[in-house]
């Protein structure tokens, strides 16, 4: 269980979408509380037709009731949706105008998708993130459609001479059902565009069972482009005269530049500059570091190879893994500040019959997006355009401005598709390099980092490390349970992004007496969210350890992780519910035949968490040799996440996060000496290969509840249903993370 806050990405959406206030009232799914003068309408003929937009309170307040932007487009060629979110694999580019569309009753065949430009005074916040996409835009964009659509019924009546509740609309037509007669929506266009804007209070969405496109299978917008392999990508950006750049900064954070051999470089085939940065001060944005600008990337690489730099170490990181977990271990027989301690858990241990006791570890871990960070800037007459794939565009016109010294309104960021983000394009540290690039060449540039960048220069998620300490007593229930995590922190205030607990981890509010402490170990590398933050480690501990203690108290985990979950409630305003956990982890162990007879060393393991607003179990079946060889059959994954908006985009999603938890549980990690990242390519840092993905099969309960973000809650309960699999296979507990380090291997 985890609170559904958004402290895992705080330090980036505020900026973008102003005031955590704002955030949390409009992710608390109340944005259908909106008034007529939160309609935008394009009262003026944009191509002869029709152009609606609809956004949150916050931004239309700085909205002009005539911008050429909007969600739908209507005119004599067509029907055009826009996109308002950045695309980074999670499918939005499709499911987000899917809803539109919905509610206007086009046929899809009809639409063209367009990815919109970056105004966030029309679209309010623009990113992908928190898997809050759909959440953040589903009423909004329902409405949008429906106004859309009440406004070509009412030019149809006006048309025809009849009532407008005498009509109807299917497949991009308005259809009289008495006389048979229907005209299709583009040739209502013009004559929509004049009508007046419908008060919000007087449309009526479609009911569930009405919709007829939502929760089908379709096909990504970009699939044929993708296949096509059509530039849809920042890393295939390319503008006239453009010169190609790279930057090399200290390998450890923190260092700065004393001297390069900048004239030597210099003088290289295919180079044309070669100078220092001194960075901002602001470690997510720029740090100190040598530029270099060539014709091409083969020569800007050869000539990054031959730098010779002399760092300044005296401010850089000393960072240990080593030593930390050392330190941790130390740590482990001392109390620390507690974000729970309800009940005894003291007196719960003394008066228990049977206690256990675990050190959870689990490693840093890099984002690895299979496209390397890259951005492509020109700096002309003071002003920047920037062609970026980041997931908080808003962030990065701020940071890029800042650094060149313009106004953000002399920004203006071309939104690309994302190949990868799992949180670390929520950081634009790269486009402000490329911006601060630019602003020196005069022409345009193009910024490519290489795999051994990304690797050394990466916002990992925080390793961590948990003291575990539990009692059942003699009918087998938990009585008590202590969590003692040591985590990291950047400033010795708070934890670093992802690696801090809070008052709704699982089990509170669910066992009688639960202490968790949290104390935090200096680290001076940057850490920030990583695909379901926080999450992604926390379920691998508790719901590992609440199987250690059915296991101690010889009981079924099903049963005793349904006796956890208890009657069905409400956990807070924005916590789980306890009937929506206990239907999803019942639906998964029906799925997969739990309690069948299996051959010999096979086993099946379930896990549960709560995650980004989703309810999600999943049961794995694995087999391990006498070689510590594991092979994962299968993976049952069960999801209660509200209604579906694409079913294929859905499904990818959940089979998606199943394999991305699978590839990091088992053998990645990244470790540091000296400050030193020490893997630099996938040589040192294995990922999952095809032959190794299991099968995947996903059942979604059919729900009326709101509909949250699939990007991220599918992946915290991988990988301890995976390892309590294998102890059911083998009897060996697995407390580290990836498992590699106790020997296992994939088979």
């Amino acid at each position: 269980m985890s609170t559904l806050n958004y402290a895992d990405i705080g330090d980036v959406v505020p900026r973008v979408t102003g005031e955590r206030a704002a955030l949390d009232e409009t992710v608390d799914l109340r944005i259908g509380k909106l008034d007529r003068r939160q309609f935008l309408k394009l009262t003026g003929l944009v191509g002869g037709g029709l152009m609606l937009s609809f956004s949150t309170p916050r931004a239309l307040a700085n909205a002009a009731a005539l911008q050429p932007n909007g969600y739908i487009k209507i005119d004599a060629t067509g029907i055009v949706l826009y996109a308002k979110n950045p695309e980074i694999g999670q499918g939005v580019k499709t499911s987000l105008p899917m809803i539109v569309a919905e509610e206007l009753d086009a046929a899809w065949e009809d639409v063209e998708v367009v990815q919109s430009a970056i105004d966030q005074g029309l679209y309010g916040a623009q990113f992908a993130g928190g898997s809050m996409s759909i959440p953040m835009n589903w009423d909004a964009l329902r409405r949008s459609g429906a106004a859309a659509r009440a406004m070509l019924v009412e030019a149809a009546a006006k048309h025809w001479g009849v009532e407008a509740d005498s009509l109807s609309t299917k497949d991009s037509h308005v259809v009289h059902a008495a006389s048979g007669r229907k005209l299709k929506y583009t040739e209502l266009a013009t004559q929509a565009a004049a009508m007046p804007v419908p008060d919000p209070r007087s449309l009526t969405l479609k009911k569930r069972d009405q919709f007829r496109l939502l929760g089908k299978r379709i096909t990504g917008v970009d699939n044929r482009a993708l296949v096509r392999g059509e530039p849809l990508f920042g890393i295939d950006q390319t503008l006239p005269g453009m010169k190609y750049a790279v930057y090399q900064k200290c390998p450890a954070i923190g260092g700065k530049v004393r001297s390069a051999n900048l004239e030597e470089i210099k003088g290289m085939p295919g180079v044309n500059d070669a100078f220092i940065l001194d960075g901002n001060g602001n470690a997510m944005e720029l740090l100190p570091g040598v530029a270099i600008i060539a014709d091409n990337t083969f020569a800007a690489i050869k000539a990054k190879r031959a730098l010779k730099v002399e760092w300044d170490e005296s401010d850089a990181s000393k960072d240990s893994w080593s030593h930390a977990k050392a330190e941790a271990e130390r740590l482990t027989n001392e109390s620390g500040p507690a974000v729970v301690d309800t009940g005894d858990v003291d007196a719960a241990f003394a008066s228990s019959g049977k206690r256990t006791s675990g050190f959870y570890t689990y490693h840093f871990v890099s984002h690895a997006t299979l496209e390397p960070q890259n951005c492509t800037a020109w700096f002309k007459d003071g002003a920047l355009d920037l062609w970026a794939p980041t997931q908080t565009p808003g962030q990065g016109i701020g940071s890029a401005a800042k650094v060149v010294g313009i106004s953000p309104s002399k920004v203006t960021l071309h939104q690309l598709r994302c190949g990868g983000g799992f949180g670390r394009r929520l950081y634009n540290d790269f486009t402000t390099e490329a911006a601060a690039i630019a602003k020196r060449a005069g022409v345009p540039i193009k910024l490519q980092w290489t795999r051994e960048d990304d690797m050394a220069y990466d916002l990992y998620r925080a390793g961590g490390f948990h003291q575990m300490d539990g009692s059942v007593d003699d009918d087998g229930k938990i009585t008590g349970w202590r969590d003692r995590f040591i985590t990291f922190t950047n400033d010795g205030r708070r934890p670093v992004s992802g690696g801090g607990l809070g008052a709704g981890v699982f089990p509170a509010g669910l066992v009688d007496n639960v202490r968790v402490e949290q104390t935090a170990l200096p680290w001076k590398n940057r850490c920030a969210a990583w695909r379901a933050p926080g999450s992604n480690v926390f379920g691998f501990v508790v719901q590992g350890f609440l199987d250690e203690l059915a296991h101690l108290a010889g009981r079924d985990p099903l049963e005793v992780l349904l006796e956890v979950l208890g009657e069905p409630r409400q956990m807070g305003r924005r916590g789980m519910h306890t009937g929506r956990a206990a239907g999803v982890v019942r639906l998964a162990a029906k799925q997969a035949g739990w309690g069948r007879e299996l051959p010999h060393g096979h086993g099946l393991g379930v896990a549960f968490y709560y995650s980004h607003a989703g309810h999600i179990a999943e049961v794995a079946e694995v087999s391990v040799d006498d070689d510590k060889r594991v092979k994962v059959h299968k993976v049952t994954v069960a999801a209660d996440v509200g209604p579906i908006v694409n079913l294929s985009g859905a499904e990818n999603q959940m089979q998606g996060s199943v394999v991305d938890g699978l590839s990091t549980m088992m053998g990645l990690s990244v470790t540091f000496e000296n400050g030193r990242v020490e893997q630099s390519n996938f040589d040192q840092y294995p990922m999952l290969r095809m032959p190794s993905t299991p099968d995947v099969a996903v059942h979604f309960v059919d729900s009326d509840y709101p509909p949250t973000g699939l990007g991220e809650p599918a992946l915290p309960p991988l990988a301890p249903a995976v390892c309590n699999a294998i102890f059911a296979a083998c009897g060996h507990r697995i407390r580290t993370l990836p498992i590699s380090e106790e020997g296992f291997s994939l088979a």
